[in-house]
């Protein structure tokens, strides 16, 4: 190793190591006992693997017809089906008590998760701390302490703190800040489990749209006959019309659609442009955008939910 590269990475650890004492007097500042600002800190060092992740993520643009065949395969359809089938009361539950169907709750289950599978296998704050450093930023810092608070209350101990390299926990992928404001335990027993309950999962998700504004009844979105004579212009979710107006132009509900007043509020998405899948799209996507800021990630949320529940 040359002398230069020596220095920087010399230089390159001093930065850390300054960046996390005044982390961790931030830390100490909002409350958090030091106990455990010092045993979830202490050996820290940038985490390489999460460095490596954030700072070579594909750029690439995928098609609709490309993401939906990746995201709602067969295979996710199938364990889908499986998951549904065992917890039908479960599911039935959080309709009665958040006002939220079954749908949504699959698709995001499956998709950010499969069913709960693959929460990721990195340790929380030593990815927060790792990505607050290397953008130098406010957000994942704060999210570092949020974590720390989960620990603080008695929620979760710090091995459990599992999720992805940007911080997202458990089965519904929460950032410790949303685990905060919305986790919940279904039985109301103990402090939520995100990791290792399907209820509490589910629950948290339910409470997350509900929040959110998810409206009883009211589907996401639903795949429609959409004739050429429609092209791109006047189309996507900010252009919301009426259902009325959409199917006075053309647009064909398919079979088994929910049965919806002519009134309302609904908006047209080709996500691949004319001669691909067309969308109708109601107040309910943007709820699932809340979620994740994507239309092809709200779609195959619908899309995976109406595929396993009603084969």
């Amino acid at each position: 190793m040359s002398m230069s590269l020596c220095a920087a990475g010399a230089a390159q650890a001093e930065s850390f190591s300054a960046f996390l004492a005044k982390l961790r007097t931030r830390a100490l500042a909002a409350g958090i006992p030091a106990g455990i600002v010092h045993s979830t800190t202490a050996g820290l060092k940038p985490n390489q693997d999460v460095l490596k992740r954030d700072q070579h993520q594909a750029e690439f643009t995928m098609t609709w017809a490309d993401y939906s065949s990746r995201v709602l395969s067969q295979t996710r359809i199938d364990n889908g089906q499986a998951k549904a089938a065992g917890a039908h009361n479960l599911l039935a539950a959080m309709t009665s008590r958040f006002g939220v169907s079954a749908e949504p709750l699959i698709g995001i289950w499956g998709i950010e998760t499969g069913y709960g599978v693959s929460q990721g296998n990195f340790h929380v704050i030593d990815a927060l701390t790792t990505l607050a450093w290397e953008r130098q930023s406010k957000f994942f810092g704060g999210q570092v302490i949020d974590a720390m608070r989960i620990i603080a209350m008695g929620d979760a101990p710090a091995g459990r703190l599992m999720g992805s390299y940007a911080g997202a926990m458990g089965q519904p992928q929460f950032m410790p800040n949303v685990y905060l404001s919305t986790a919940v335990s279904f039985s109301g027993a103990r402090a939520p489990d995100i990791w290792h309950s399907d209820a509490d999962s589910l629950a948290s998700m339910a409470n997350y749209l509900a929040k959110a504004g998810w409206q009883t009844g009211l589907p996401s979105s639903e795949a429609v006959f959409a004739p050429r004579s429609i092209g791109p212009n006047g189309t996507g979710r900010k252009l919301v019309r009426t259902l009325g107006y959409w199917q006075g132009r053309g647009i064909q509900r398919l079979p088994g659609a929910v049965p919806l007043p002519p009134d309302t509020p609904a908006a047209l998405l080709l996500p691949d442009g004319p001669g691909g899948q067309a969308f109708l799209v109601y107040a309910n996507f943007s709820v699932i955008r809340r979620y994740n800021p994507s239309d092809f990630y709200a779609l195959a949320v619908g899309a995976l939910g109406r595929m396993v529940l009603t084969a």
